[in-house]
């Protein structure tokens, strides 16, 4: 894979040229920087920038003013290659909390492993209705201790509005949902995302989100995507890398609360 070829890609087509990620969302353009709008139970936050050391505080204030009268809190998504270099000292300095430095790793579905079946006794079941939403929240609260009402919001409102963006799944213990995993696809480009991916304690460590990974990806296959891209966690990097995913940078969200 040619990292820096499809970074650029990555930065035209699903950050530059974002489209929005849910029915109550839009993608607005202002100067060099791109962000998104959604109510308060969506995701609000710049997806992209281009800015000079000259600009940058000042596009930095805009965005608090924004999204402060509107009474949103939001997120810079800030990427290890985006200038000016101390861009996020800057977004300290303005008031934003900077949370954990994930990966962004992308793998081109025609060289990716994807044999990995769920282990014995786990079965994968495709989310397309508010019950199995509700067991992907679930997941999601006990997973990772936060609250779910938002994942649960978006991916309702996305499977009713356009259930062809997402593919939602829910591995089950029996009847216990223990693991869970989404992807969205963006239409007219070649990356679907990988999101969400948590396994419940206990359960991990068994195969389980890999073979959810692998699933996801024959499901974007079959769609027709060339790449898959996920924010990797420090846990789930070394699953990807044996899966066939290559990390080209970092991401990190800054939070900015009115």
């Amino acid at each position: 894979m040619d990292h820096a070829a499809v970074l650029a890609l990555f930065d035209r087509d699903m950050r530059e040229g974002a489209q929005p990620d849910g029915p109550d969302a839009r993608v607005e353009r202002v100067g060099r920087i791109v962000r998104q709008v959604s109510s308060e139970h969506g995701w609000n936050g710049v997806v992209w920038s281009d800015l000079d050391a000259a600009g940058a505080d000042a596009a930095i204030t805009e965005q608090i003013a924004h999204f402060s009268g509107l009474g949103r809190e939001f997120e810079w998504k800030l990427y290890g290659h985006d200038l000016p270099v101390d861009l996020g000292q800057r977004l300290r300095a303005a008031g934003f909390v900077g949370q954990p430095e994930e990966t962004l790793m992308i793998g081109e579905v025609a060289g990716l492993n994807l044999d990995a079946e769920p282990p014995e006794g786990i079965r994968i079941l495709p989310v397309t209705d508010s019950a199995g939403v509700d067991l992907v929240a679930q997941v999601h609260e006990k997973a990772f201790g936060t609250d779910g009402s938002r994942l649960r919001h978006q991916l309702l409102a996305q499977l009713r509005a356009d259930a062809d963006t997402v593919v939602a799944v829910v591995a089950l213990a029996g009847d216990t949902p223990v693991s869970a995993a989404r992807m969205e696809l963006v239409p007219g480009t070649r990356f679907a995302g990988l999101w969400g991916g948590g396994t419940v304690e206990g359960w991990r460590g068994r195969g389980i989100y890999r073979a959810l990974v692998a699933h996801r990806a024959r499901a974007a296959v079959d769609r027709g995507y060339r790449y898959l891209q996920v924010d990797a966690m420090s846990s789930s990097r070394p699953i990807l890398e044996r899966l066939g995913f290559e990390p080209l940078t970092t991401t990190t969200p800054y939070v900015y609360t009115p």
